[in-house]
């Protein structure tokens, strides 16, 4: 693993972000070493229910991709907690992936290899990124409104996915809030947005989560499956909810791990 350093902080929006609250949404920049640098990247979405972001699940990630040759990028977006709703983490989230494609030339990354990867919570927005996507907007005086935010592809870990029965009650409410109707449960609810346009994805969860049930992960993949998009999902026994790499002292790390390194190499992401 890389030493720690303090990341660059690239805020996401010139001004204030749509609708901001005092909030200013930013990047933290973790470069691959120019010696291991594949060209592709990573925008990382911290858990935390959206009341928080984890450390772990944010800065851990970004030094672990950078190992393997990917540029993290680690997303400070906007929560619940703060006063915020649906749609502004996911402005957030479309923003970081379309600034990195906006400024592929200057961090010398290839703007077709961008993915996204989320846990719990930010395995949700993560989530909604990847099956609400859009093509930007030709002509904009922002050139990074003019990007893409389709990723390229995503890792997916222990993440919230419904708003249904199986959720976890805490993002959902500070999404939606407790009482959305029904309609925007469903918009949210990302197994039920998955069409074959959809990128590929890599999902893993622990059978003893008790805090984000295991058919979240179970359902997206589903959902994948039947709209033909490809996918690799891993339920593990052991494990509670937030493992993140689940790294001992001795710098082992859970298998997860290896299998996602293994799969991002035959996507052409990491370093052999």
């Amino acid at each position: 693993m890389q030493p720690a350093s303090p990341p660059p902080t690239i805020p996401l929006w010139p001004d204030a972000a749509p609708g901001a609250l005092g909030d200013n949404p930013a990047l933290s920049l973790f470069p691959a070493a120019p010696d291991k640098a594949t060209g592709a990247a990573m925008v990382i979405f911290p858990g935390g229910g959206y009341v928080g972001l984890s450390d772990h699940e944010g800065e851990g990630y970004a030094r672990w991709l950078a190992n393997l040759g990917i540029t993290g990028f680690v997303v400070k977006y906007r929560l619940g907690a703060h006063g915020y709703r649906h749609p502004a983490m996911l402005h957030d989230a479309a923003r970081a992936v379309r600034l990195v494609r906006a400024r592929a030339a200057e961090w010398k990354i290839d703007p077709a290899r961008v993915g996204v990867m989320g846990s719990s919570a930010g395995g949700h927005l993560a989530a909604t990124l990847l099956v609400h996507f859009d093509d930007g907007i030709p002509g904009a005086n922002d050139p990074v409104a003019r990007q893409s935010s389709r990723p390229g592809l995503g890792i997916l870990c222990y993440p919230v996915i419904t708003m249904g029965e199986k959720t976890h009650a805490g993002s959902r409410d500070n999404v939606i809030g407790a009482d959305a109707p029904q309609a925007l449960r469903e918009l949210l609810s990302c197994e039920r947005q998955v069409t074959p346009g959809t990128p590929p994805c890599f999902i893993w969860h622990t059978w003893e989560d008790d805090g984000v049930p295991a058919e979240n992960s179970q359902m997206f993949a589903a959902a994948l499956k039947e709209a033909g998009v490809p996918f690799e999902l891993h339920i593990y026994e052991k494990g509670a909810h937030g493992i993140g790499l689940a790294a001992t002292p001795d710098g082992r790390m859970h298998r997860w791990t290896s299998a996602c390194r293994a799969w991002l190499q035959e996507r052409g992401y990491a370093r052999a």
